[in-house]
């Protein structure tokens, strides 16, 4: 066969290039097309899972050659059930105004941290330590470790921390104390700790009472009163008004009165004069000596006897325990009428001497008066055997027969 020399050209031409082509794979770009019409999609080949790495206390753990301790449940008193009822039986309300129990674990600044078993402690301010916190130390009211009661006054903030208070909950104390002294009516002692133009501001049991300056006795309300412990009562209890009123001439006057009685020479302190008389104020009470119980004597001018700011002597013939009034005499200590126009000095220096006759004087009378009463009804009694009554008559039933049964009531009336 015969080949033309092109052809043979041609065809080593083409042996040659392949010979030094390199041939490289051509990446075709797929593009999925999805179909209205639901698939299966699980597929033959899965994905397979890795396997978890160890952590660093797995590393650890087999790393360890020492004792293993081998842990169960067996040796615990209560079960997970018992454990979940507790938690769901506990009340952890830290919400405005309940009252928790807790322990102060820190001071911090101006007041201390508190455990009460929220998630963040909770701050309570130094004054909010207590009701009455003046010349007290933090440390000595709020002992560490030690449970006490207190009040949430805040919600959490962004911390989950609280503000708690223990003056709250001895204010509510407070007021309730007071509020049954008031009702039983008792006196008790207060400490004086400030003065105004009013009168005076008083502790009484960790509340600020006010004073009223009228209602004080025997002394101004200045500052020579701070620090004083007197005695008081109630006049006014509000808790809703934040109103606490106490009285200090009320409370003398209750304990002056159960200690005295008429025929009592006490001493006095001319407050004021009037037309008809002078007040005098004995013990913290206000009494009246009537112009017509000063002297025996007509007395025409009551300025030139007595005069404001005098200290006398008088006797008392009448006093009122309810509304503490009380009425008072001089005249029965004069040792002759007239004589404290004369000499006041001198009565009121034999006053108890005059008086211990005077008593005895009138005891002597009271006697003779009594037995003058029981001869009348016994010559009543005899007059009435003459009249000839029968037995039957007088021995009726019927009280308001006996004719004696009314001169016996008068008679009863008027020794009484």
């Amino acid at each position: 066969m015969k080949f033309s020399t092109a052809a043979v050209l041609h065809t080593f031409f083409f042996q040659f290039v392949n010979a030094f082509t390199v041939t490289f794979p051509v990446k075709r770009r797929s593009t999925q097309l999805y179909s209205a019409v639901l698939e299966d999609t699980t597929t033959t080949d899965e994905i397979p899972k890795k396997k978890p790495q160890p952590t660093r206390f797995d590393r650890l753990k087999q790393l360890y050659k020492g004792p293993r301790f081998s842990l169960s449940d067996n040796q615990i008193p209560f079960s997970y059930d018992d454990f979940a009822q507790a938690v769901e039986d506990t009340d952890y309300a830290f919400e405005r105004n309940a009252v928790v129990e807790g322990v102060a674990v820190e001071y911090s600044g101006s007041g201390c941290l508190v455990d009460i078993g929220a998630k963040a402690s909770a701050f309570l301010p130094e004054a909010e330590a207590a009701l009455m916190m003046h010349d007290k130390e933090l440390e000595d009211v709020v002992p560490l470790d030690t449970p006490l009661q207190f009040q949430i006054i805040s919600d959490e903030d962004e911390n989950g921390q609280v503000i708690v208070s223990i003056k709250r909950i001895e204010y509510k104390r407070a007021w309730e104390r007071v509020t049954a002294l008031s009702e039983a009516d008792e006196v008790l002692e207060a400490e004086v700790v400030a003065v105004n133009r009013g009168g005076a501001i008083c502790l009484v049991e960790g509340l600020r009472a006010f004073l009223p300056g009228s209602h004080l006795t025997g002394q101004l309300p200045d500052e020579n009163l701070i620090g004083q412990r007197i005695p008081l009562k109630f006049l006014e209890v509000n808790q809703e008004n934040n109103k606490l009123v106490v009285s200090n001439r009320k409370a003398v006057v209750e304990q002056q009165m159960s200690d005295l009685s008429r025929g009592d020479v006490v001493s006095g302190l001319v407050k004021a004069l009037k037309p008809y008389g002078a007040f005098v104020e004995v013990g913290g009470m206000s009494g009246l000596l009537h112009i017509s119980q000063i002297s025996h004597d007509r007395i025409e001018d009551l300025e030139a006897v007595l005069q404001p700011g005098m200290q006398i002597k008088c006797m008392i013939i009448d006093h009122d325990k309810i509304n503490g009034r009380i009425a008072l005499a001089t005249k029965t200590l004069e040792y002759e009428p007239g004589a404290i126009l004369k000499d006041p000095a001198q009565v009121f220096e034999k006053a108890e001497e005059t008086a211990a006759a005077y008593l005895l004087k009138m005891e002597q009378e009271k006697q003779e008066r009594e037995a003058a009463a029981r001869e009348v009804v016994l010559a009543l009694g005899d007059s009435l055997d003459g009249l000839g009554l029968d037995d039957d008559s007088k021995s009726s039933d019927d009280d308001s027969d006996d004719p004696l049964q009314a001169v016996s009531d008068s008679l009863d009336n008027l020794l009484s």
